[in-house]
């Protein structure tokens, strides 16, 4: 229970990496503020969280919102008087097009959903990490974008990716003086839901062949990683035995992105 009295904040918390993100920090002993854009979803990791003997509140916001994301979080702050940990784990895949057919609507959504939702999440968990005299912030980027840029039509979403790594290094310098550590977390392949909110378009014209040696992840060959890889990294970040480790990008990939 090494996360008892801490209060966390996951965002995409209804599935995938979120969700496992949830029950695991809420397994270390943390207090955990689910949030979402489903309220169903949401409310079945809270009950998962809750039949572990562990506390949750689901929060039903869009992280592209302002008002919805700072409500969210003042509602979970003031509730249990503080906030220790903030994951900003939310993110789809959007829609994935050679650039010359990318509709800057397309771009647009990635852009906010992905990076747009990092930065509320920051912008308002930072103030009451900063009343609790510190914490821990998890921003969940990619391999794409930070070490590999072979996904066909993946433009958009490389991007904010590559952009969630620079904001988390530009904040781990700033906030460090709060005592408020920043790092990001870079998985490659992962068994999640993701893929149900991607959508690809004539890719076939924005790929380059590359060649591969025999076995696509060189830890698991073709096998991916689980949800629950992802959340031990996290709950690593977001514990003190990660203490002096801020503004670190760590990939959680099998080493599939050396080959990539």
């Amino acid at each position: 229970m090494e996360l008892q009295g801490k209060v966390a904040l996951v965002t995409g918390a209804g599935s995938g990496i979120g969700a496992a993100s949830a029950l695991l920090l809420a397994q270390a002993g943390a207090r955990v503020g689910a949030l979402g854009h489903t309220e169903d979803e949401l409310q079945a990791t809270a009950a998962r969280i809750r039949d572990g003997g562990g506390e949750a509140m689901p929060l039903l916001a869009d992280v592209a919102s302002p008002d919805e994301m700072g409500r969210a979080v003042e509602r979970l702050a003031q509730a249990y008087g503080r906030l220790d940990i903030a994951v900003a784990n939310a993110g789809i895949n959007g829609v994935w097009a050679p650039l010359d057919e990318l509709a800057p609507e397309e771009w647009d959504r990635t852009m906010a959903v992905n990076l747009r939702g990092t930065f509320l999440t920051l912008r308002y968990a930072v103030p009451w990490l900063k009343r609790a005299g510190g914490g821990s912030v998890v921003i969940v980027s990619s391999i794409n974008g930070t070490r590999t840029f072979t996904g066909a039509g993946a433009t958009a979403y490389a991007c904010s990716k590559a952009a969630q790594l620079a904001l988390g290094q530009m904040a781990a310098v700033e906030l460090g003086k709060h005592g408020i550590r920043v790092n990001v977390a870079c998985p490659g392949a992962i068994e999640t839901e993701i893929g149900d909110n991607t959508r690809q378009r004539h890719t076939e014209a924005a790929a380059v062949p590359a060649e591969y040696p025999a076995g696509e992840i060189p830890l698991t060959g073709k096998r991916p990683g689980r949800a629950e890889d992802v959340a031990g990294l996290v709950l690593f970040l977001a514990s003190e035995r990660s203490r002096h480790i801020s503004g670190t990008p760590v990939w959680i990939d099998g080493a599939q992105s050396l080959l990539m």
